[in-house]
This record gives structure tokens, C-alpha cells and sequence, in this order.
């Protein structure tokens, strides 16, 4: 038995039997780790010492009766723009290279109080800015499926590590697609909840209106469990919506007769690789056969969604990164010897070009002259684009997208054109903007064995109908069992 193979209900399934013990299962995530992290690259600090000995410690309690939960004991990534404490949160960036939270982030709160085994702190673009995890102050994660590609941005330590069985299930943030574009690139389940559906206290701030933590799995089942842990209301949080706690694993029956689902010719139009088309279209094909009805329609809103984004998240990104001044915990310029150049220099010197490219974006559209033509103008697209899915979710229960319009790409492949690499966003910013729960699903591979990802996109605080929708399909596709990361490169 491949113990990192194993999905985490899986895992609880063995350790309830006694096949399992807390402390095999750890063991065999920090040998895997040991193996596969210098081809991956997917950590920026491992905990795989504190690991163990926390196994050990948490096993010795279950046997004597002394801890409940079902998840006691299973392993877990971390992002590493979520606080946790006592451990760096460096946002992958030199500018908080050594910075130790002094709390932990609600969601971390959440996890401890069920005695999950944090491994480590996962890579991720600086700042959560990018598309591949290539504007890592610290290294470039690779695919698993081939580690000449991207893993996708911005949480792509998250999903390379769940695709190469290093942790079982990972936390990520999703700002405009960060949690679903890696997952379509690795090949993994990728699930952002609706805004206001988790809680943000603790995760290091983007675009406060954008950003939401989420979680990457290696199927449907675990994102359900995962989502039920780490939702509900936070008084720490303001934006956090007081909703009625649900069972998500509960509402995965795989029934979807019935169930409408719209298609947006826009997003299967130009710019979308043929191959990842066809998949597509071979999956509507299924859900037709499942019982499922499936509607063109048109939503015209992914171009516009695209440039009011970049104009909101430039703007919100100059204004939370305003905090890194040299001055209290972040890195300070050797160079600098006056007060005005303790800013200039060590915000010069810690952020990478990505992170100072939007900072100066977003100056700009918020500055004197141009705020109304830029950025109130983006706000207004914003409810364009909120009132555009309301009328498609007046006929539909579900809007079914790709992920992405390509597979993964080669490293370094659109490093030097900025704007194409913001075009990967495409199928993804438009459900952060209206705030929308969203999920990808691998449904295939293409010619080069490149998984290619499905978007199922869901009524707000309606996660368990795109959970179900996504279940279906899982069950039908059968990718796990198919498909396996090939690790192609390796040395």
C-alpha cells in the first residue's frame, strides 16, 4: 500500500480500522517530501521534524482516549500567505524573509483545534501576484507532470505538492484564480468558496475584495471535508458572511438529474486550445448522459472582466502593500542611511518586478485625475459583470467553463510578456469579481499528457451544488485511477 497515494477520507477510513497508524502516515509524507521536493520545489520552509514528533505526540493522546475527531493526525500544506504562528509567513518575498507571525490565521486556528500536522509552508508567486509561481523570491516551483512546465500561480506550491503526493490536501488563496489554475495545471481538485464564505483573518492581504482562501485536494470528497473545516463566521473578519453551516460531504450524492447547466459560448471562443475544447465538449457529453440539462447561452463578460480586475487589484494591491516600509517587520535596505531612503531602498530592494509593476499600476489608477476614468469605472464594470451572472443563475443551477485556456506552459515561457500571462486568467477573475464559489476539476490529459481542467461555477454560499455537479463527473472520469504525474525531466 502507497500511503501517500491515499485520499484523505481514505486515509481516515484506515486509521478508524487500525491499518493505519498517525505516525505511518506522517512518516511516509516526510520520505516522500524527502524524495520529491528537490525536483518539485513546492516548499519554502518544511516542518517535517516538528511533523513527527507531532504525530507521536497526537497518536500517544488517541490511544489513550484523550482526542476525538476524525481528522486527528492527517497532514496538511499551507500557503505561505497564511499566518501561522511561531513559523515564517514570507509570502514568498524578500521582503518578509524573516518575519515569524506572532498569531495564526483563523483557518490555521480551525486546523490546530482538530490536531491536523502542518508539513510546511507552501511557494506561491510573490504576494499571490502571478500566474506560474515564477515570481517566487526564493525558487520556481515545477508541474509534476513535467517539471519543465509551470505549476500555475499563484498557489502553485500548494497544488504541485498535492499532484506529487508530498501532502495529502492544501490550503491556497484564490484572487483571481490562484487556487483553480494550478489545480488545472496539476491535475488536482481546486476549490474557491464563495466571498465572505471563509474567513480572511490572517491571510496576508492582495486585494481584500478579491482574495479567498481556499482548498486544493486530490478529489471532490476531500475538498468537501476540508471546505466544512475551514468555513463559517468570523467576528475578526468584517467581510465574513454569517451563513448557516452545511455538511458538504453530505450533499455529494452524484445525482444531477435534472440539473441545468449553462454553457458560455464566450468562453470556448478564440484564445481556447482546441484540445482543451474538446475535452470539454466530451464532458458536456457525459453530463447530458447523466441526466443533466445543458444550455448555450451567452455571457459576454470575460474580456471586461479581465480589465476591471487588473484596474481593482493593481489598486487594492498599491494600497495593503503600503505597510512594507522598512520601518516595523519587514526587510530594511543596508544602504539606506536616511529615513526617505529606508522606504525607497527597501521596498526597491524586497519586492520583485511583478509586485513593484502593480504597485505602480495601481498608483496610478487610483491617483488624482485618473481615479474616476480607471478605477470607479472598473467598480462599475465589477456590477456588470455581478448583474450579468444573476440572469444566467435565473435559468441555470450551474455555468460550466474551462479552467484555463491552455494546459501548462514552459518555464519561462511568458515571463517576458506580461500581459500574456495575464490572459491565463481569462476563464478564472470574472468569478472573483462577483464573488462567486467556483471549483476545477481535471477531466482529461492532452496530446503532450498535460491535464486540461473544468470550471464549475456556482449561486453564491451554493458550494455543495458545484461540489455534486464536480462529484458526478469525478465518478465518471475516473482521472485518479487513469492518470499519474510522470515526473518527466527528472534526474
Amino acid at each position: 500500500m502507497n500511503i501517500t497515494d491515499l485520499t484523505v477520507h481514505e486515509l481516515c477510513e484506515k486509521l478508524n480500522n487500525k491499518e493505519l497508524a498517525i505516525t505511518d502516515i506522517t512518516k511516509a509524507y516526510v520520505e516522500r517530501i524527502k524524495e520529491k521536493e528537490p525536483q518539485v520545489e513546492a516548499f519554502i520552509t518544511t516542518l517535517t521534524e516538528e511533523a513527527i514528533k507531532q504525530a507521536e505526540d497526537i497518536q500517544n493522546k488517541k490511544e489513550k482516549g484523550e482526542l476525538d475527531g476524525n481528522l486527528a493526525g492527517i497532514p496538511i500544506g499551507i500557503k505561505d500567505n497564511i499566518c501561522t504562528k511561531g513559523i515564517k509567513t514570507t509570502c514568498a518575498s524578500k521582503i518578509l524573509e524573516n518575519f515569524v507571525s506572532p498569531y495564526d490565521a483563523t483557518v490555521m486556528e480551525k486546523i490546530n483545534a482538530e490536531n491536523l500536522i502542518n508539513l510546511g509552508k507552501l511557494n506561491m508567486d510573490e504576494f499571490a501576484m502571478g500566474t506560474s509561481t515564477e515570481n517566487s523570491a526564493f525558487k520556481i516551483t515545477k508541474n509534476p507532470w513535467d517539471l519543465s512546465k509551470v505549476p500555475g500561480g499563484s498557489s502553485g506550491g500548494s497544488a504541485a505538492a498535492v499532484a506529487a503526493n508530498m501532502v495529502p490536501w492544501a490550503l491556497g488563496s484564490d484572487t483571481g484564480g490562484s487556487i483553480r489554475l494550478p489545480a488545472s495545471f496539476c491535475g488536482v481538485v481546486g476549490l474557491k468558496p464563495t466571498y465572505g464564505l471563509v474567513s480572511r483573518y490572517g491571510l496576508v492581504a492582495y486585494a481584500s475584495s478579491l482574495d479567498q482562501i481556499g482548498v486544493i485536494t486530490k478529489d471532490v470528497r476531500d475538498s468537501a471535508m476540508l471546505l466544512g473545516l475551514i468555513a463559517g463566521h468570523d467576528e475578526k473578519d468584517s467581510t465574513s458572511v454569517d451563513v448557516p453551516k452545511k455538511d458538504y460531504v453530505n450533499a455529494l450524492t452524484g445525482s444531477i438529474k435534472g440539473l441545468k447547466i449553462g454553457v458560455p459560448k464566450e468562453f470556448y471562443g478564440e484564445g481556447i486550445d482546441e484540445e482543451v475544447k474538446e475535452a470539454l465538449y466530451k464532458t458536456i457529453e457525459k453530463y447530458k448522459e447523466l441526466g443533466a440539462e445543458i444550455e448555450e447561452f451567452s455571457l459576454d463578460i470575460a474580456k471586461y472582466s479581465l480589465a476591471a480586475y487588473y484596474v481593482i487589484v493593481c489598486a487594492e494591491a498599491s494600497s495593503n502593500l503600503g505597510r512594507f516600509d522598512g520601518i516595523r517587520y519587514t526587510y530594511r535596505s543596508p544602504n539606506a542611511t536616511t529615513l526617505e531612503e529606508i522606504f525607497k531602498k527597501s521596498r526597491s530592494e524586497g519586492f520583485g518586478a511583478e509586485v513593484k509593476r502593480r504597485i505602480i499600476l495601481g498608483t496610478y489608477v487610483l491617483s488624482s485625475g485618473y481615479y474616476d476614468a480607471y478605477y470607479k469605472k472598473a467598480q462599475k464594470v465589477r456590477t456588470m459583470v455581478i448583474n450579468e451572472f444573476n440572469k444566467g443563475f435565473e435559468k441555470y443551477d450551474v455555468i460550466l467553463t474551462p479552467t484555463s485556456p491552455t494546459t501548462a506552459f514552459g518555464i519561462g515561457e511568458k515571463t517576458k510578456n506580461p500581459l500574456e500571462m495575464y490572459l491565463a486568467d481569462i476563464c478564472t477573475v470574472s468569478i472573483n469579481v462577483a464573488g462567486l464559489p467556483g471549483i476545477s476539476i481535471p477531466v482529461g490529459l492532452d496530446s503532450k499528457g498535460l491535464p486540461i481542467g473544468m470550471q464549475l461555477i456556482g449561486k453564491k454560499f451554493d458550494e455543495e451544488t458545484i461540489l455534486n455537479t464536480a462529484y458526478a463527473m469525478e465518478k465518471e472520469i475516473k482521472f485518479r485511477e487513469k492518470f499519474r504525474p510522470e515526473f518527466k525531466g527528472a534526474k
